[in-house]
């Protein structure tokens, strides 16, 4: 046996951090020596109170990490023979320190839902909220002084108290609120019972996903579509029909062409994502007719719907064919993304199956959210602010409109839209619009290319610039900044060649 140590020449027991646990971190620091074979079995440590004193620590915690690691067997003591490594050890297999760190690529062979999860990630990271970000609210608009005063009040309540598991539909206060608003407001068919609380569109096209469909379905989505359905439809191993979209949004026709038996059609009909026109009524007359005869559904993501700054909002396709449609509404335009509420409404028969696919993802949105949107829904200030906010939009979208057609130049023009909270700006054949949103965004200003949203290459390129959360001064600012790198990027291409593919 080797003889007892007066001192303690393990580097890794002396690099404790005075400022957090330190009986955690000698553990731990004593387990590591043993694994990388610093202190070998049978070999005998220093008493408690040699060690402590080494270590300037108090002994009692030597003691109770002594006592620890004895439970654990890393350690075995013995009246009159000390504490030693646990000779029952010599036999493990020895753990090799960690070589140096590697790029994760040199390093893991990734299984491939691994691969395409992170791809996705990469995707949806959102833009930092400077000038033409899409889907920033306007700072001090929401939340609102009635907002923060009604969440004081729920607080405060006993109601609204930490407590266990509530009921995977959400809130029926809030369900209630729901239902009564967008029968008002979309012309939507339901009651509370049909209403699922969900925490954003994202979500709910996931569940919705979940509830309808089998791997290998058949479906439709527009092309161009929102990243994050195709990014769900593809990982829910579906088989994706692209539909085009032209003046009167989504091409029934042409769907009906490619894939008669789908199981179900995803489209945002009152403002489509990301070009801006909504659904015709022709066209969602013969959509429903499909869904009809086929037994298929509709998943109508309700986009944007509420911020129309001309005559009154489109009225919900779920209206019209509350059997055969999922409506899914969000609140996070009208008040703000990080609330993290939304809802689907489901026909009566699969709104208990749509509640099980929540209950599977997380159960429930946090309650104490729910009970201040409730309130401030059912207090008539969520009325109130949709209307402060359109027309506080309606300037903002006015003032960009204005600007950019002064300083656009030649080749650019603005695709016809009067609602949401993004223009789309379509650019010459030539140019790369994902390059150019990435030179935008080191230049300080986040416009969205779109050539992503589409199945192949489209004719045009575009960006969306959002202008909901900037006031006008940063609005020509930005205006100003992104012609000046249009006019270069035009330039650039024009004397080295197209750059798209």
């Amino acid at each position: 046996m080797s003889k007892r140590r007066s001192n303690i020449e393990i580097p890794s027991l002396h690099a404790i951090d005075r400022t957090a646990n330190i009986s955690r971190q000698l553990a731990q620091a004593l387990r590591s020596a043993i694994a990388r074979g610093e202190l070998r079995p049978g070999e005998r440590l220093p008493s408690t109170r040699t060690l402590a004193a080494s270590l300037k620590i108090a002994r009692g915690t030597v003691v109770e990490v002594f006592d620890q690691l004895t439970a654990e067997g890393y350690l075995e003591a013995r009246v009159g023979a000390g504490t030693r490594i646990a000779t029952a050890l010599m036999d493990a297999t020895p753990v090799l320190p960690p070589p140096p760190a590697a790029p994760v690529a040199d390093t893991l062979d990734l299984p491939a839902p691994a691969a395409r999860l992170i791809s996705v990630a990469r995707a949806l990271v959102p833009h930092p909220p400077v000038p033409f970000a899409v889907s920033v609210p306007a700072s001090g608009i929401a939340p609102d002084d009635n907002w923060r005063r009604l969440g004081n009040r729920v607080r405060a309540s006993k109601e609204a108290a930490p407590s266990g598991y509530h009921d995977p539909m959400g809130l029926l206060e809030l369900r209630l609120a729901i239902a009564e608003h967008v029968r008002r407001a979309r012309a939507v068919h339901c009651e509370p019972e049909q209403v699922v609380v969900t925490s954003g569109t994202q979500q709910g096209l996931y569940m919705a996903g979940r509830v309808l469909l089998s791997r290998d379905d058949p479906v439709w989505a527009e092309d161009p579509a929102y990243p994050g359905l195709t990014a769900v439809l593809d990982d829910l191993g579906l088989r994706t029909h692209r539909i085009p979209v032209d003046t009167q949004g989504m091409n029934v026709e042409r769907g009906l062409e490619l894939c008669p038996q789908a199981r179900a059609a995803f489209v945002t009909a009152s403002h489509q994502y990301p070009i801006g026109m909504p659904l015709s009524m022709a066209r969602r007359n013969a959509l429903i007719a499909w869904a009809d005869q086929a037994r298929a559904w509709i998943v109508e993501d309700d986009y944007d719907s509420e911020l129309r700054y001309a005559g009154h909002p489109f009225p919900s396709m779920q209206g019209l064919c509350p059997s055969r449609v999922i409506y899914l509404g969000t609140f996070s335009k009208v008040l703000f993304p990080s609330l993290r509420l939304g809802y689907v409404i489901a026909p009566p028969q699969l709104a208990e199956a749509f509640a099980g696919a929540r209950a599977i993802l997380d159960r429930h949105s946090p309650t104490s959210e729910q009970h201040v949107l409730a309130a401030y829904m059912k207090e008539g200030y969520f009325e109130a602010h949709i209307r402060r906010i359109r027309g506080l939009y309606a300037e903002r979208r006015a003032f960009l409109l204005s600007a950019l057609e002064q300083a656009l130049p030649e080749g650019c023009r603005i695709q016809p839209s009067d609602q949401g909270m993004h223009i789309l700006l379509w650019l010459p054949a030539e140019i790369d619009d994902v390059r150019l949103a990435a030179r935008a965004l080191s230049s300080g200003i986040a416009v969205r290319a779109i050539s992503p949203m589409y199945a192949d290459p489209p004719a045009h390129p575009g960006l969306m610039l959002g202008f909901g959360g900037f006031p006008e001064a940063q609005l020509q600012a930005a205006v100003s900044d992104l012609a000046r790198l249009l006019q270069a990027h035009i330039a650039y291409t024009g004397a080295e060649g197209p750059q798209r593919g």
